[in-house]
């Protein structure tokens, strides 16, 4: 399938400086990508963010990690973190209990059934299905390093 550029994706032709076009382009294209993940997640039944926050959770198995540590690590920050752990928690993903050592913090861990479900979702990690592996690994190492210089 032949790409789309963006003038043609929002229906703008002129844009006022290349900057404002890749601007829209990197907030749009963030969007499609957003877009195409919760597709596949779907019928998993969970969300981007909780995907990310169990992904969180099997990196330290088998330590807990704190509400804390999750919101530093989440893609997303505008995510409420402790709501997200509730929800998991709700679907036996994820379980939290009071740290012994600290009475002030959660100790939150995933089970079994929440390494279980990221096993099944392994292989669409990486944005697998979703249009990034349209660019050859040279491309991606560009774009990356690319996107890393916007943030600096």
């Amino acid at each position: 399938m032949p790409h789309m550029k963006i003038e043609e994706e929002i229906k703008q032709s002129v844009f006022k400086t290349e900057y404002q076009k890749a601007y829209i382009n990197v907030v749009f294209t963030a969007g499609y990508l957003e877009q195409a993940q919760a597709a596949l997640f779907k019928p998993f039944g969970i969300t981007l963010p909780q995907y990310n926050i169990l992904r969180i959770l099997r990196g330290q198995h088998p330590k807990p990690a704190t509400i804390s540590m999750l919101i530093e690590r989440m893609l997303d920050k505008t995510s409420n973190a402790s709501r997200i752990v509730d929800r998991l928690e709700a679907k036996e993903l994820v379980t939290r209990k009071q740290c012994p050592a600290d009475r002030r913090t959660v100790d939150v861990m995933i089970t079994e059934k929440g390494l279980d479900l990221l096993k099944q979702m392994d292989g669409l990690e990486g944005g697998k299905g979703t249009g990034i592996m349209n660019l050859t690994e040279e491309e991606a190492t560009q774009l990356n390093s690319l996107l890393d210089k916007i943030r600096s």
